[in-house]
């Protein structure tokens, strides 16, 4: 499994022994942590911009400027199954996670073998998050749910995802991209990828879906959307 991971501190050598952990944790799980690093929670939110896709963060209570609770809050308005832990030097804070879900506190100095439990309850909480898929949008890197995604549709060498958050155009071919996805999805057309979960209605030339927007169907595919349809209802 790969698990994008963030570090926000303000102590460099903690962030390097934190950084060390993981890696060990990664290699005796048989996981891949792509890690990045953060001296400050300005640092972090500036990153965050572009890039939301996190998995675990592990984020200083006691920074300069902004906090991690602050950073936690700022954090769940845009994502409620990211794992959070806290790490801090004052047990006081600990009160202070509840409103952010925040998986774990570490007091410092982190102890490897508490870290690696955590980690291992993270990895476990993750697992059972709804399928996604991870593209990246003008420059920002998005974790989307399937659950979110309506249909999607190829012109040329871009495909359009129209997500009940929006719409989102990347350069992907819709056969590598319809690879990513579980068998929620039925390609209805060359040009189209559409959820079965959505579909509302079906005739023998077209897909209707929540909201009523409608779908070519293309010839021969009626009787196995159908099967599709049914199997995965």
């Amino acid at each position: 499994m790969i698990y994008r991971v963030a570090i926000c501190d303000d102590e460099q050598k903690q962030i390097e022994d934190i950084e060390a952990i993981l890696l060990k944790w990664g290699s005796l799980r048989d996981h891949v942590c792509r890690i990045c690093t953060f001296p400050s929670g300005e640092a972090f939110l500036f990153a965050y911009e572009e890039d939301k896709a996190y998995d675990i963060l592990l984020l200083d209570v006691k920074m300069r400027n902004i906090s991690g609770i602050d950073l936690a809050r700022r954090i769940r308005q845009e994502d409620d199954r990211a794992e959070i832990i806290f790490l801090t030097s004052y047990f006081e804070f600990a009160g202070e996670g509840y409103d952010v879900d925040a998986l774990h506190y570490l007091l410092k100095p982190v102890s490897e073998e508490k870290l690696m439990q955590v980690l291992d309850k993270a990895a476990e909480k993750l697992a059972e998050q709804p399928p996604h898929v991870v593209i990246v949008c003008e420059g920002s890197t998005i974790k989307l749910y399937e659950a979110q995604i309506l249909y999607v549709e190829s012109s040329l060498h871009y495909i359009s995802i129209h997500t009940t958050e929006g719409e989102y155009k990347i350069k992907e071919n819709i056969s590598s991209f319809e690879e990513k996805l579980s068998n929620a999805f039925f390609r209805s057309h060359r040009s189209y990828l559409v959820s079965l979960r959505h579909i509302t209605r079906i005739s023998r030339t077209s897909v209707i879906l929540e909201g009523e927007i409608e779908l070519p169907l293309a010839r021969g595919k009626y009787d196995e959307i159908n099967r599709a349809y049914i199997s995965y209802m």
